[in-house]
């Protein structure tokens, strides 16, 4: 982006666009999607020991010999590929947003 500005001979305030509210609002929305997802990995990854440490809940068989620890940490893995995914795909959409907010700048919607 350094590169593009250099040529278009734009200097970019970055303050002047951290202040404006479409940017204030992206950075609510982002916080508050990471802190949620973060809470669920959490949540859900240190389930696994208390449950197998105070409970007996996850160490009745399942299917044949497996238990539900073996099922519940199977779907561990698929609930972080399943985040990792949502992760990526809500990241694009904010970066396009970011760049949607820089541009708007540029062209002089956001100047003050």
């Amino acid at each position: 982006m350094a590169n593009n500005q250099a040529k278009k001979g734009v200097v970019i305030d970055y303050d002047a666009i951290a202040n404006q509210e479409s940017f204030k609002s992206l950075v609510r929305r982002k916080n508050s999607f990471l802190w949620s997802i973060t809470a669920i990995f959490l949540l859900a990854y240190m389930l696994l020991p208390i449950l197998t440490s105070y409970t007996t809940i996850l160490h009745q068989k399942a299917f044949g010999e497996i238990t539900w620890v073996w099922i519940y940490s199977a779907g561990l893995f698929i609930m972080t590929w399943g985040l990792c995914h949502l992760y990526v795909a809500k990241a694009n959409n904010f970066d396009r947003e970011a760049k949607a907010i820089i541009a708007e700048y540029e062209n002089g919607g956001g100047r003050r």
